[in-house]
């Protein structure tokens, strides 16, 4: 063995060799010099390290009997300073007794230290974690625990396989580390009968020929299964051909991602009236998302509305969705006079027309930034119900209101700025994690509208995982608008998705606060159990009346069904019980 390759073996040791302790022993052994008494005990072949330090943790005193268990544990204790690369022990037979001699070679002195195979992290960090010191002796039992503290720390950061592969110095002193990093050599991915393979693969923050880190592995299971293309997903590790790297199995269960409807009604007004709405939010397993609804017979039925998003414009994650539309609708107004919350004003019919336009794109690994562009006319068709009538409201008696499809209905050019934080690990049922949005709208006479206005919206939510499967869940919203502003604009408080046990749009303003408590637990198998309260308002004019502001409480089920998540609720508010029921995932 060479002096850098015997270098290398001892430095990586992690207890002096048995088998050399007794070897170096077997001649006093066989002198039968056990049971004799130590006359001497000193310490030769030490150049650096001064012999009061080797004495000091030799237990064989003068005076002591000689016994092979001490001789073994004096030259355990010698070699663990870490100063020795080897260490004899020499018995010298006088008439008082024996006289016992430790020889000790000692380690190079260091010069320089250098690291190699360090990709994900820094020589300099790496550096900070060795504390043996260059131009002194080098201490290998301080640089072993040098290197299981770089191991650990390699670990803590999700590098699970990563190890110090190698330790070798050299005669000119120079110390080099190898670490082995532990690579991904591939991913398989199985269960995939319609979604294209590059869909589950491009979401993953672990790639092949990298470094494996079971931190990224683990939120690219959480990424994969937030497509909601999958009932399930599992992920495993299978060894690779390479020595320290390995294959990441991804297994998939497949869900249903379209929807296909159809329906009909009459009335007197429109006849005959069909109802076509298609969708799949994982079109021909490309990942894109498509929806299409239309509404043909009647009298002047026209209604139809387009969407589409693509996920992924790049390999920046650059996203598109755009929708157009035309639809006429049934809306309601409410709050007769400025005190009279909760009452029906009018109910009337309304054509919305336009498309909205959003380009997306991420910031790191939990934030987006989203701009929208939106086109959108809104017309008033006629009145249906209700004591107003906006076509001749001071005919109805309620002259106050004359002007008002002047102030509220026209053609709204706007642009909208977005940033979210978004660090949930299931967005489809939260446990753990949290959401943050905040957004800009700004729209103008100068981008060819009707109404010149700015809105602002902050939303945040916060998820606690109770036990095993109970969960903690709130959400905040605080909404801000000056300008003139059309009714279609305003902030709307009220329904199953902000102030449950009130209409729908009840309350609307352009100011705006709601919060929510949930708590949630599991009943059986795709059944969730709610225990919630809500609290919110919207206000006109200025200022934020917090002590104006509606309470409500209740519970509700959530049931997983295969044409999507379906939510009931029940709460009571300050004008009695409401039923809410709706379609999608909670917050």
């Amino acid at each position: 063995m060479n002096a850098k390759r015997r270098y290398a073996h001892l430095l990586l040791a992690a207890v002096f060799s048995l088998s050399i302790v007794l070897s170096a022993f077997a001649p006093a052994y066989a002198a039968d010099l056990t049971g004799k008494t130590v006359t001497a005990v000193t310490i030769t072949g030490n150049a650096k390290v001064a012999e009061s330090t080797v004495l000091g943790v030799v237990k064989i005193k003068p005076g002591d009997t000689l016994t092979a268990d001490k001789v073994k544990q004096d030259l355990q204790a010698i070699y663990e300073l870490g100063y020795f690369f080897d260490v004899v022990a020499n018995f010298t037979e006088v008439p008082e007794g024996v006289k016992v001699v430790y020889t000790v070679m000692e380690n190079p002195i260091l010069k320089e230290i250098a690291f190699k195979g360090n990709t994900k992290v820094t020589t300099d960090k790496l550096m900070s974690m060795v504390k043996v010191a260059k131009g002194e002796i080098l201490n290998s039992k301080t640089l072993n625990d040098n290197m299981r503290a770089i191991e650990e720390y390699y670990h803590d950061q999700g590098y699970i396989l990563a190890r110090v592969s190698d330790v070798a110095m050299n005669p000119s002193g120079e110390l080099t580390v190898t670490i082995n990093e532990g690579m991904l050599e591939g991913i398989d991915v199985k269960g995939n009968e319609k979604t294209k393979k590059y869909v589950i693969t491009r979401e993953m923050k672990v790639k092949p020929g990298e470094p494996f880190n079971v931190k990224e592995a683990r939120r690219s299971m959480q990424r994969v299964y937030n497509l909601g293309y999958f009932e399930d997903v599992n992920m495993k590790l299978n060894p690779g051909k390479e020595p320290n790297s390995v294959v990441l199995e991804t297994s998939v269960v497949e869900q249903k991602t379209g929807t296909f409807s159809i329906g009909g009604g009459y009335s007197k007004a429109d006849g005959l009236v069909g109802i076509i709405e298609l969708g799949d939010n994982n079109f021909r397993g490309t990942g894109d998302k498509i929806k299409l609804h239309w509404e043909f017979g009647g009298a002047e039925n026209t209604n139809y509305e387009v969407g589409f998003t693509r996920p992924w414009l790049d390999s920046k994650q650059t996203s598109l969705s755009f929708s157009f539309y035309d639809m006429t609708n049934e809306y309601s107004d409410y709050g007769l006079n400025s005190s009279g919350d909760g009452q029906l004003r009018s109910t009337y019919d309304k054509n919305r027309q336009g498309f909205d336009i959003t380009l997306g794109r991420p910031q790191g690994e939990y934030m987006h930034n989203y701009v929208t562009l939106k086109h959108r006319k809104d017309t008033y068709k006629g009145h249906v119900e209700g004591p107003v009538n906006y076509s001749d409201p001071a005919a109805s008696g309620y002259p106050q209101y004359v002007g008002y499809l002047n102030d509220n209905f026209g053609l709204t050019n706007s642009i909208t700025l977005m940033r979210v934080y978004d660090s949930r690990d299931n967005v489809f049922n939260p446990t753990e994690g949290a959401r943050l949005a905040i957004s800009a709208e700004f729209a103008g006479k100068l981008f060819g509208g009707d109404f010149d206005f700015n809105k602002y919206t902050i939303e945040g939510r916060k998820y606690h995982k109770v036990g095993r499967d109970h969960v903690l869940a709130y959400r905040a919203t605080l909404g801000y608008a000056d300008g003139k502003m059309p009714e279609a604009g305003k902030f709307s408080v009220g329904g199953a998705d902000t102030l449950r046990g009130y209409e729908d749009d009840e309350f609307k303003g352009d100011k705006m606060l709601t919060a929510t408590a949930e708590y949630r637990f599991p009943i059986v198998k795709k059944v969730q159990g709610v225990v919630f309260t809500d609290i919110g308002k919207a206000w006109e004019g200025e200022g934020y009346k917090l002590g104006d502001l509606e309470y409500s409480a209740g519970v509700g089920i959530r049931v997983t069904t295969p044409i999507g998540p379906v939510r009931i609720d029940y709460a009571q508010g300050a004008n009695g019980g409401k039923t809410h029921f709706s379609f999608g995932g909670q917050f």
